[in-house]
């Protein structure tokens, strides 16, 4: 069973990069899925996928958030990362990461997620 948990400051001040990690366990990140997504709940709203890496390393982006994010792996640590650039109170929002693509529905685990608050 893959297992999922994300770690990162619950707080950023806007302008800032919030950087986010995901440990994966159970799986391997370029192995076990074709790809692992960040996705992201700000309060009151849906759930919105915003980037994936897939197994060998190529990156998928929503259009909406491109120009702010990145994302990298670790494979020695099993691990992948989120960047996001220039945050405003409006990126407030659990974040979480999963194994797969743009098809929330179809995934099978998720993280438990991680509050981030973007505030001054």
């Amino acid at each position: 069973q893959v297992q999922l948990q994300e770690s990162g400051p619950g707080l950023v001040k806007p302008s800032q990069t919030l950087s986010l990690t995901c440990t994966v366990s159970g799986g391997s990140i370029t192995t076990s899925y074709y790809a692992w997504s960040w996705i992201r709940q700000p309060p009151g709203k849906g759930l919105e996928w915003m980037l994936a890496i897939a197994y060998d390393g190529s990156t998928y982006y929503s259009p909406s958030l491109k120009s702010r994010t990145s994302i990298s792996r670790d494979t020695s640590k099993n691990q992948f990362s989120l960047q996001l650039s220039s945050v405003t109170p409006e990126d407030t929002a659990v974040y979480y990461c999963a194994p797969g693509l743009r098809r929330l529905s179809e995934y099978d685990y998720w993280g438990q997620g991680t509050q981030v608050t973007v505030s001054s």
